[in-house]
């Protein structure tokens, strides 16, 4: 989203303790799956309980790249894509966070979504845009989980139109943040139906 940018490294051996035995990337995907559906869904069982706690330990320090990994490669419309395009714009966020504030106060009046739904307040702060962007670290998710999702939506939709009006940047960056504002809303939708797994 940002030309500073950078995608994460490779999960370190950390995450691999988590859930998958080898490096093999379908083992990889099943363990960023069940991350991913822990932190949402909650746990099931005693297993899930101690999985998803050494995962909020591990998300606590330096490790949620290394979680947020797992996620990269997944799709759109399953938890785990949607987790990680909430990954990507937390970390953009972080990383710029004059710029997300910046361009969220120049888009919301070209956006056509509601500036309530985006939860920011006005004028949106750092600290105020990266407490939405933090909600899935903090444990369960639970059932608002597609309100989590369109306030996302919402949220890059905005700064989306802020960074196309300001015209500092390329076109290209500004449209794929609407792909991300898009991903995300339609993630909300299947929330909502059941069928986002």
């Amino acid at each position: 989203m940002s030309q500073s940018y950078h995608k994460p490294a490779m999960p370190g051996p950390e995450i691999f303790e988590l859930q998958a035995a080898d490096d093999d990337p379908a083992e990889l995907a099943a363990a960023g799956n069940r991350v991913a559906t822990l932190l949402v869904r909650g746990p099931r069982d005693t297993d899930d309980h101690a999985l998803l706690d050494r995962v909020l330990h591990l998300a606590d320090g330096d490790g949620l790249a290394l979680i947020a990994e797992l996620w990269s490669h997944a799709p759109a419309e399953s938890i785990a894509g949607a987790l990680w395009r909430l990954y990507v714009l937390r970390t953009w966020i972080q990383r710029n966070p004059a710029l997300a504030a910046r361009e969220f106060t120049a888009g919301k009046h070209y956006a056509p979504v509601d500036e309530v739904l985006a939860g920011v307040v006005d004028p949106p702060g750092p600290e105020g845009v990266l407490e939405l962007a933090d909600t899935v670290t903090g444990g369960i998710v639970g059932e608002h989980f597609d309100i989590a999702l369109d306030r996302a939506a919402a949220f890059a939709q905005i700064v989306a139109a802020g960074r196309a009006h300001l015209g500092e940047d390329d076109a290209n960056r500004a449209a794929k943040l609407v792909d991300t504002a898009r991903a995300l809303h339609h993630a909300a939708e299947l929330e909502r139906a059941g069928e986002l797994i």
